[in-house]
């Protein structure tokens, strides 16, 4: 869908698109927020042609014309060291086959840095094309007791020059109106010079008519990066904000998670007293909210991570944490910007490996998209939730930290540490005598992000995930129904094996016994029996690799159909049904361990697989990856089932 921006008293509709501008800025310059503001935060995101690099466009109207607003891939400079960055270049200088190149250019800068903006100034505007400068922060600026004369800088630079606060809306009217006026920029008379130290001597008397007076130092972020940024006290910050965090997820979703519970409960009820029809009842019931529901009721937890990550990146500390993990990445051979990528796939790996794209190295490129899928991505949420509610009660708790919480966060920390691990390996074969190029990071001054800003920023991140639970969940849900519930067996085969054809617990249990699942299960189970999984588990396991959440649903399916009215405690009371552990219970502490690090390590999710194999031009990598984490997940399940098992005497 294309966006629209609208002008006062406009009617929002799409219209046709003709002008074509590109928004051209460094990281943190507040280049998004503009882009947001114009396209009414919404945008029509895709690839560029031939390219796996992310574009994003939205359509602007003013003037009663149609604007297509195009936001590069952020750059310091137009001297590319990155995919990202390269892009960029090829777009301003019409080398992008299947992109025309841009007919005006807004140029985005942030007046608290501006003097380092101008190499990035001088470079855009000897492209020759027409551009309007957008200044940001200037409010920021004002109060850093820093002074800018926007109109003589437009002058020193010879095009309009308009100061925009993006994400409090103000300004945005003014340059709505400029770019309906858009014909009328011009193209500056003379272009800067490009050598080193001429361009040097145009900055400053840039700087110097426009009266530039750079903004004092933040004297909080001064304060606080004091600590945060030291490699002790910043250490112990990070794991304790780190370790809140957890905490915060379990202890405030609890609440809302007994809400949705409630919901689907009533749900199924209702289907179960009014739809008669078994297999109508038992697919609504068991597939779509047994199943979906399931999943869904993890929402909470899913919700509150992604708003405390848009936070941490809101206030500025996300960036400081990537500064402090430099150190950490350099022993893996990696510099901090694979941090960052690392750091995107807490919500979903497929983001972490395409911010992958940043980095100059290709072998640093290759390594964290190899290590990407170890770490803690959403999907993983709802398993370890299920998982870690089945191994200890909400009310256990060591010191004044919840149990649950600590095992959380200790999941997470063992799927950075593998992947910090992974990619030193991955790095030592494939670039033996490679060296870690410099990093460098801008952090913005800590700031109070917007409302706004962070809802949306949250909302985007479990959109994804509630898509995903509309489509591939649904699916395998009703898929998995199937499976469970075929073949078809007729009421003189049910009492020939001694069930009561009057008893729909009965019958349900029986047909799971007997179904197509089942013998999948079964056919499996020399694999995972030193794991200590049974066949349902098993099927929970193959059913992931579709989507780690299905296995979710797969045990809501089953539990459901064995006990509709309390299908969690079916799980925590779940016995092997024949062999030698037959009666004993299928969740014990070792089982859940195993389970816990079975999903820490495996590749479970195909839509990776497929975007490592776009990323990296071949299948030879990701069948690489699917094979060792897959074989990595085995082991170390062993291992931790057989330690548990020692520890608890299961």
């Amino acid at each position: 869908m294309t966006a629209s921006c609208h002008e006062p008293g406009g009617t929002g509709a799409v219209v046709t698109e003709e002008t074509r501008i590109a928004l051209v800025g460094s990281p943190n310059a507040g280049k998004t927020s503009v882009f947001n503001a114009l396209t009414g935060l919404r945008a029509k995101t895709g690839n560029y042609p031939g390219v796996t690099v992310s574009r994003y466009v939205g359509t602007c109207r003013a003037g009663g014309r149609g604007h297509v607003i195009e936001d590069l891939p952020g750059t310091y400079s137009l001297e590319p060291v990155s995919p990202d960055e390269r892009i960029t270049v090829d777009i301003l200088d019409g080398r992008l086959d299947g992109t025309p190149r841009p007919d005006a250019l807004l140029l985005v800068v942030d007046a608290t840095t501006l003097r380092r903006s101008l190499t990035l100034v001088a470079q855009v505007l000897s492209r020759a094309l027409p551009t309007c400068v957008v200044v940001t922060f200037t409010d920021e600026l004002a109060v850093r007791q820093g002074h800018l004369d926007l109109d003589a800088l437009s002058r020193a630079l010879g095009v309009p020059v308009l100061p925009v606060v993006g994400h409090r809306g103000l300004g945005i009217a003014q340059l709505r109106d400029r770019i309906a006026d858009r014909r009328s920029w011009p193209v500056p008379v003379l272009a800067p010079p490009t050598d080193p130290a001429e361009l040097d001597a145009w900055a400053e008397s840039v700087l110097a008519f426009a009266d530039y007076r750079p903004a004092e130092r933040h004297r909080a972020t001064r304060r606080l990066d004091a600590v945060l940024l030291h490699p002790v006290w910043g250490t112990v910050v990070f794991f304790a904000v780190m370790m809140a965090f957890f905490q915060t997820v379990f202890t405030l979703a609890a609440p809302l998670q007994g809400y949705v519970e409630s919901l689907f409960g009533w749900l199924s009820g209702l289907v179960a007293d009014h739809v008669t029809n078994r297999w109508l009842s038992g697919l609504l019931g068991d597939a779509v909210i047994g199943g979906v529901g399931g999943v869904l009721v993890f929402v909470p937890q899913i919700m509150l991570l992604f708003l405390l990550l848009a936070l941490l990146e809101g206030v500025g500390y996300l960036s400081r944490a990537a500064f402090l993990m430099d150190r950490v990445m350099a022993r893996a051979g990696l510099e901090g910007r694979a941090f960052v990528a690392l750091l995107s796939s807490f919500a979903c790996a497929i983001p972490g490996i395409m911010a992958t794209r940043t980095l100059p190295s290709a072998k640093d490129r290759l390594a964290t998209m190899m290590a990407a899928p170890l770490m803690t991505c959403s999907a993983r949420l709802p398993v370890y939730v299920l998982l870690i509610g089945l191994l200890v009660e909400p009310s256990a708790g060591i010191g004044p930290f919840g149990a649950q919480g600590l095992i959380m966060f200790g999941l997470y920390l063992l799927g950075a540490v593998s992947a910090m691990t992974a990619a030193w390996v991955i790095k030592k074969v494939t670039d033996r005598n490679g060296t870690p190029m410099p990093f460098f990071m801008e952090m913005p001054p800590y700031r109070l992000p917007a409302p706004r800003a962070v809802l949306l920023a949250m909302w985007s991140s479990a959109r994804a995930f509630l898509r995903k639970c509309s489509t591939v969940i649904v699916a395998t849900s009703v898929a998995l129904w199937l499976a469970l519930n075929l073949p078809l067996h007729s009421p003189a085969q049910l009492q020939a094996a001694g069930v009561d054809t009057g008893d729909s617990v009965a019958v349900s249990a029986y047909t799971i016994d007997h179904s197509y699942a089942a013998g999948l299960g079964r056919l499996v189970s020399p694999v995972f029996d030193p794991l200590g999984f049974d066949w349902r588990i098993n099927v929970g396991v193959l059913s992931a690799q579709s989507a780690r959440e299905t296995f979710v649903a797969t045990l809501g399916q089953v539990a459901a159909a064995e006990s509709p009215a309390d299908p969690a405690d079916t799980l925590r009371t779940m016995t092997y049904e024949d062999g030698s552990r037959a009666g004993q219970k299928v969740f014990t502490a070792p089982t859940v361990a195993a389970l816990l690090v079975y999903f820490a390590y495996a590749l479970q999710c195909m839509a990776t697989v497929a975007v490592i194999r776009r990323e990296t031009g071949t299948w030879k990598w990701p069948a690489i990856a699917f094979t060792y984490l897959t074989v990595t997940a085995w082991l170390m399940a062993y291992l931790a089932h057989t330690v548990t098992a020692a520890l608890t005497g299961g």
